[in-house]
């Protein structure tokens, strides 16, 4: 008698298709160690790092430095040109539906932050130690991104 093995979903089934977004890990070295600038999140208030899709025109890590600007008031950053990972998250979108996303991240040493910015008003922002950050974000790649530093 033969046994019958339950169906498994194919790879394309189980993993949806991630879309592509940059993210730039913003921070600055003091005599305490390295500081993390955090910003919350539109809907949910949580703690992120400034993140966004690609921007026509902008290679990714200029793309990167944009979305600091934007969220967090970053007017001036030296960014490296290699990715230094990755992280996974399921973003929320304005219809309410979810979509997975994979964020590359680009390292971004602050040289300067402006007093308003575009979502100045939306958005909260603190520099955190690597640890303290890592603590404050979701997102397991992303925590081991920070404490990595």
């Amino acid at each position: 008698m033969q046994k019958r093995l339950p169906k498994t979903a194919s790879c394309a089934e189980a993993e949806p298709k991630r879309q592509r977004q940059v993210a730039a890990v913003c921070y600055r070295n003091t005599r305490a160690g390295k500081k993390v600038l955090l910003v919350t999140s539109r809907d949910t208030g949580r703690w992120i790092v400034p993140k966004g899709w690609p921007i026509d025109g902008l290679d990714d890590p200029d793309a990167a430095l944009q979305e600091a600007w934007e969220e967090a008031g970053v007017k001036s950053a030296d960014v490296q040109t290699d990715p230094v990972g990755h992280f996974d998250y399921d973003k929320r979108l304005a219809d309410g539906d979810v979509t997975p996303v994979q964020a590359q991240v680009y390292m971004a040493e602050v040289e300067g932050l402006a007093d308003t910015y575009p979502e100045d008003h939306q958005r909260d922002r603190e520099w955190f130690s690597q640890e303290e950050a890592a603590a404050r974000v979701d997102e397991p790649e992303l925590k081991a991104i920070l404490r990595k530093l």
